[in-house]
């Protein structure tokens, strides 16, 4: 505490002041300042919205990054509802017996549905679609075997669960051979790991470059009012009680900014929309893209003003207890 505000306190008298009026008097004091803060943002509009805008744009990219990876989540988890078995059955089963083992299947409740295809009729199939008929007739039996497509239960697709599934169908004494075809799961799981941790590593440098725009903000705006903060600590003002602007400044960066990449986010998803319903139309799709919602928009912008008063508050912890009247 300054010489002149020792002597100005020891030449008055004290007033005692109840623990209620300092309660309020702290609240109330929060949001003058708060106030102020906004108005010194107020002064420099042009600035301020360079700051909040950086600050904006840097949260837009990985919003937009995590909506493109929760779509293509959703799109797998469509596909991994096309996830079908394959049955070959043993040869010399009596229609009696394969009608038998179909009907049991369908009463388990790993399986969906199941679907028989004889062999009489996959030889036709494969008679016409193949242009070998003459060959086919000159065989002596038929030498397909008869076949069940099998659709597992919900929650029997994922691609370990089907795996387990299948090994148990495997086991069964009319099985000759099952397959499942479950490398395109693993590939199109492996992309959206990867696209993920590429999601959290970006996310994380931007992040980070958010925090050091504004503390570099913060920093500069402390050493244009350096001769102010002498100012201020001669006359007893604390340390708490000067940063309390700049980090009100910091969460004005943070609210404005968030809009900003609310704005951002929805312009970007916007223009990729055309592009995403086109490719959906190719492939006989209705899918559009899914935006972020009302609660995923309340976290983005929680975060802007975390990273804004984050910022703020490293600046101010540095640069603002490192001055003191001479």
């Amino acid at each position: 505490m300054s010489l002149l505000f020792r002597q100005r306190s020891s030449g008055a008298s004290q007033v005692k002041i109840s623990g209620f009026r300092r309660f309020v008097m702290f609240f109330v004091h929060n949001a003058q300042q708060c106030i102020a803060s906004l108005g010194e943002l107020a002064r420099y509009p042009l600035a301020s919205l360079m700051t909040m805008a950086v600050l904006g744009l840097s949260l837009t990219l990985p919003a937009t990054l995590y909506v493109v990876v929760k779509n293509t989540e959703k799109v797998g988890g469509d596909w991994d509802q096309a996830a079908e078995m394959t049955l070959f059955l043993r040869n010399g089963l009596s229609q009696q017996e394969i009608a038998t083992f179909t009907k049991r299947l369908n009463l388990s409740d790993d399986i969906e549905s199941v679907r028989w295809i004889p062999k009489d009729e996959a030889l036709a199939e494969f008679r016409e679609g193949s242009g070998f008929g003459d060959a086919l007739d000159a065989l002596p039996e038929n030498p397909l075997p008869d076949v069940l497509v099998v659709v597992p239960a919900a929650e029997r697709r994922s691609a370990q669960a089907a795996q387990a599934l299948l090994l148990e169908l495997q086991k069964e004494r009319e099985v000759a051979e099952a397959r499942l075809d479950l490398t395109w799961l693993e590939r199109l799981q492996a992309l959206l790991n990867l696209v993920r941790d590429g999601f959290l590593a970006l996310a994380i440098l931007l992040c980070l470059s958010v925090v050091l725009i504004v503390g570099n903000t913060i920093r500069l705006n402390i050493n244009s009012k350096r001769d102010e903060i002498i100012v201020m600590k001669l006359v007893g003002a604390t340390n708490s009680y000067i940063q309390r602007p700049f980090l009100y400044t910091g969460v004005w960066y943070g609210v404005i900014g968030g809009v900003i990449a609310w704005f951002a986010t929805a312009v970007l998803i916007w223009w990729i929309q055309d592009a995403v319903v086109g490719i959906s139309e190719l492939y006989d799709s209705q899918f559009s893209l899914e935006g972020l919602s009302v609660s995923e928009m309340g976290i983005l912008w929680l975060l802007a003003i975390l990273f804004g008063l984050f910022g703020s508050y490293l600046a101010v912890r540095k640069h603002v207890s490192s001055i003191e009247p001479q």
